[in-house]
Order: C-alpha cells, then sequence, then structure tokens
C-alpha cells in the first residue's frame, strides 16, 4: 500500500486555490491516485454546523476567542473522522484550508497570539500535522479583484475589508518563514503555470 499524503492549500480570499485544487484532483484522477478532498470550517456534520455559524454575517458580535475555539472544534472533529484514517489508508487527502489558516486569521490578524494557536491547532489535531502545504501568495488588490469579478457575496470573514485582508496575507508569508512544509507559490501567473510548480512537488513527494 502506498503511503498516505497530507496536502494543505492556503491564502487570502480570491488566490485560486478552488481553481488549483480542481486541476490536482484531475490529475490525482489520471494517475490513479485514491484520494479525498475535505474543507475547512466544515468536511463533516458537525463541521458544516459550525461552518455556518462562522460565516453568517448575522453573527457580527462574535468575539475573536469564540471565533478561534469554533474553528478547532470543526478541526478537531475532521480530523478525527476524516483526515487521520484517510491518511493512514494511504490515501492522498487535499484539505482546502487547514490550520496555517488559523494562524495568520485569528493569531495574527486578530491579534490573539501566534503561540496560543500553535498550542490549539496541536490539540486539536493531536499532532496531526499536513506533509505539503502550497500557500498561493497574491496581492490583496489582485485578490478582491478577482472576487469582484465572479460576482460573489462577501461573507462575515470576507466583510472584515481589505485591511484586515493584508493583515491576513502577512500573518501567512510569516508562517511560511516559521514552518519549512510551507510552499510559498505566485498566484499572479496563469493557473497553469501555477499548476506546474504544484504538480513538480507532489510528483516529488510519491
Amino acid at each position: 500500500m502506498d503511503n498516505g499524503l497530507f496536502i494543505t492549500f492556503e491564502g487570502i480570499d480570491g488566490c485560486g486555490k478552488s481553481t488549483q485544487i480542481k486541476l490536482l484532483t484531475g490529475y490525482l484522477d489520471e494517475k490513479g491516485r485514491d484520494y479525498l478532498l475535505v474543507r475547512e470550517p466544515g468536511g463533516t456534520v458537525i463541521g458544516e454546523k459550525i461552518r455556518s455559524i462562522l460565516l453568517d454575517k448575522e453573527n457580527y458580535e462574535m468575539s475573536p476567542a469564540a471565533e478561534l475555539l469554533l474553528f478547532e472544534a470543526a478541526r478537531a472533529q475532521i480530523v478525527e473522522e476524516k483526515i487521520r484514517p484517510a491518511v493512514e489508508a494511504g490515501k492522498v487527502v487535499i484539505c482546502d484550508r487547514f490550520y496555517d489558516s488559523t494562524f495568520a486569521y485569528q493569531g495574527v490578524a486578530r491579534d490573539l497570539g501566534e503561540d496560543v494557536v500553535i498550542s490549539l491547532n496541536d490539540i486539536a489535531t493531536s499532532g496531526l500535522a499536513p506533509d505539503i502545504t502550497f500557500l498561493l501568495d497574491l496581492s490583496v488588490k489582485d485578490a478582491f479583484a478577482r472576487r469582484q469579478g465572479r460576482g460573489e457575496a462577501d461573507d462575515r470573514m470576507e466583510l472584515l475589508g481589505l485591511e484586515f485582508q493584508e493583515k491576513v496575507r502577512n500573518g501567512y508569508l510569516k508562517a511560511a518563514d516559521k514552518f519549512g512544509r510551507i510552499k510559498v507559490v505566485d498566484a499572479c501567473r496563469t493557473p497553469e503555470e501555477i499548476f506546474a510548480d504544484i504538480k513538480a512537488a507532489v510528483e516529488e513527494r510519491f
């Protein structure tokens, strides 16, 4: 049986994660690799209920600490229920956002503290870490333009504005400096050029 591989995708809203995940799953289909695609927050019955609370625009009074703990609760459930069993079964697990999002959004942008978030992430995952993380890095203005071009409605997190998104981007880049598994990918290029880098990195792991 092949060893499992845990891959995560990160980046500010509008960076192109969905496109690259679609290209990667298509590549895995061609190679005949068994994979599981999940998202955070969500991916389980419990997690999807938590997701609806987190992204609901009416929940504007939610405190940063409550937000952090809800993300960690959803994460604990998906790791236990979906991610760890799939990796142990030899599957490739692809997760749209994981705990680097919490580092960037809550630890840095919300200023709750990097060490606090790292500690809670470790509790929620029982030490499970991605094998490789792709950080699709794009300027906040370019990402905003992409979202506007698609006519997407903003959720509670996106409504926090461009200044907040800039803090998030800085948080992601700080995470990339801190954790060697994070590969920063220039997301200003065409989807095909971006995916060439991602595919090469994944093939090295197989």
